[in-house]
């Protein structure tokens, strides 16, 4: 198969030398009559003569030297941390201290899939969900609020399957025990990304009210002294709830609900959502549930404090506030 953009097949440069060599015709002559320069039918002329047909043949682009390429032991290193964190580029970059386009040229070259791509527990690749095509950011903390819920499935006393493994150390009646679920209630502010999130019982529309008037009083403590909108899913407990309602009214806020089946333009919390259980519910082994529960809360003080955001420029989302308290 040619370069996208060559100008002439294999079959074309085989006619081509044919009517210079077998039929004695001017170079400049034939060239002009194929649409190509008289250099490159010198050079295909050349090839021929020294290769045969087989010259003829597209011949790779990649360089025979890369002296500035990155060092192999580099590369593992990227390599060992991606598979262990299962972060991206810019994370991966700031802690060896390399370029994020670096990571993503290695990343690339050893054809290691998007992150958006994979499950965020295994790693492994899984269909990719939709994402917009248009990206925004408000322009002020406070002026919309994403919200949403999270459900995970709750931890038995002595570890999960994550602990011992889908089928083993488990007994049968410990297999097929209902555990439930937490329910991480959570808002991201759009400008800042500041979060907040809380492990609940449940999702009725008492529990989100109640929750919402919480992370308020947060945000407020925050540098956020006021919420102009508040963006859900159409869950029963946002649309019909009298109590989400209520403190919506109280807050002075406007409720935007997403266009169904398009949970994309909520965006903004479901990827701290993937966020909350790469690096938080999934990143190690807890032996019980109010082990996780208890991470919950340093794990988000690392998050609105220190970690880097690489949509805020490598900032955390303190970054962008003032906190009033």
């Amino acid at each position: 198969m040619s370069h996208a953009n060559a100008r002439l097949t294999v079959h074309g440069r085989l006619l081509l030398v044919e009517r210079i060599v077998k039929g004695h015709r001017p170079v400049s002559h034939v060239a002009a009559e194929l649409g190509v320069s008289r250099q490159c039918a010198h050079r295909w002329v050349r090839r021929f003569r020294d290769e045969g047909v087989a010259g003829l043949s597209d011949r790779s682009s990649r360089p025979h030297r890369c002296p500035r390429r990155t060092s192999a032991v580099i590369e593992d290193a990227v390599l060992e941390l991606r598979r262990a964190s299962r972060r991206g580029q810019d994370w991966i970059g700031a802690e060896l201290g390399l370029p994020a386009r670096t990571i993503s040229a290695i990343l690339r070259r050893h054809q290691l899939p998007y992150l958006r791509d994979c499950d965020p527990l295994t790693g492994d690749v899984i269909r990719s969900s939709k994402a917009t095509a248009v990206r925004y950011e408000r322009a002020r903390p406070g002026e919309l609020i994403h919200m949403d819920v999270k459900k995970i499935g709750r931890i038995p006393d002595g570890g999960g399957w994550k602990a011992h493994g889908r089928a083993k150390s488990r007994s049968a009646a410990q297999r097929n025990a209902r555990i439930g679920f937490d329910y991480v209630h959570s808002v991201v502010d759009d400008h800042s990304r500041l979060a907040y999130s809380e492990i609940l019982p449940d999702e009725k529309g008492a529990t989100c009210g109640e929750f919402l008037a919480r992370a308020a009083e947060y945000f407020r403590a925050h540098g956020i002294p006021t919420i102009e909108r508040l963006i859900t899913d159409n869950h029963w407990s946002y649309r019909r709830s009298a109590d989400v309602a209520a403190v919506i009214a109280g807050l002075g806020a406007k409720h935007v609900f997403i266009k169904p089946h398009c949970p994309w333009q909520n965006g903004k919390v479901e990827r701290y959502n993937r966020t909350l259980q790469t690096e938080w519910a999934y990143q190690q082994i807890f032996t019980t549930n109010d082990a996780r529960s208890a991470a919950l809360a340093p794990w988000l003080e690392d998050y609105n404090n220190r970690r880097r955001h690489s949509a805020l420029g490598g900032q955390p989302p303190i970054s962008r506030l003032t906190p009033t308290s």
